[in-house]
């Protein structure tokens, strides 16, 4: 059966039916500025509704950019959330504070982590999270899954940019090393048992997963 295809007015509307306000465009030009390109306005809106869907406390970012993604996490989040934002470039960091602090956030609500996402992840408490956003290596991206589940608790829900990649995860002759692992990453999601998965075309792909509760976690 031949699906429908959504027009490019279609798509616009919806990618930008959350409009961006002068702090997100801020922090978009200082990622522009550096060469980062930021999850979209409709990924950002998705990453919002689900941090307050979640009413997250908590939440884990690997890949901290210049503070796009981050805003919308915690514009989402409870009033007292703590976002933990991991990057390699502390330059990067540096900005995305300039970004929170435009936005008022106060500094105890953000923990930035300079460093290797493989490496400051298993430091963080088993359990302890709502959300796992992840937009960093697209090569590390089956190891960052295998980090969320452990750092998740039931009911918590992990999301990865980039998961159309371009267009290229559906095309099977596209055999690059990101577009490989973000390809096994979409399969190895949707064949893990006590996730519900749900792959978003919104940016450039959303996959989005929640982390079931078990009767062990009851």
């Amino acid at each position: 059966m031949a699906l429908p295809a959504i027009n490019a007015a279609s798509w616009t509307f919806a990618e930008t039916y959350v409009a961006e306000d002068e702090v997100l465009a801020a922090a978009r030009a200082r990622a522009e500025e550096v060469g980062v390109v930021a999850i979209g306005s409709g990924g950002g809106a998705v990453l919002r509704f689900l941090a307050a869907a979640l009413e997250a406390k908590a939440v884990v970012e690997i890949g901290t950019g210049t503070g796009v993604s981050g805003l919308w996490l915690l514009r989402g989040m409870r009033p007292d959330g703590v976002l933990t934002t991991v990057d390699v470039e502390a330059e990067h960091q540096r900005l995305a504070k300039e970004s929170f602090k435009d936005e008022g956030i106060a500094p105890q609500r953000v923990r930035a982590i300079a460093g290797a996402a493989l490496d400051v992840l298993p430091r963080l408490t088993d359990g302890h999270y709502d959300l796992v956003f992840a937009d960093g290596d697209k090569r590390e991206y089956s190891a960052y899954l295998a980090e969320a589940l452990r750092l998740l608790r039931p009911g918590g829900v992990v999301a990865f940019d980039n998961a159309l990649w371009h267009d290229k995860v559906a095309d099977p002759a596209q055999r690059d090393e990101q577009t490989v692992a973000i390809r096994d990453l979409v399969q190895q999601v949707a064949a893990t048992d006590g996730l519900v998965p749900t792959l978003l075309p919104v940016g450039d792909g959303l996959l989005v997963a929640k982390k079931e509760w078990t009767p062990d976690a009851e």
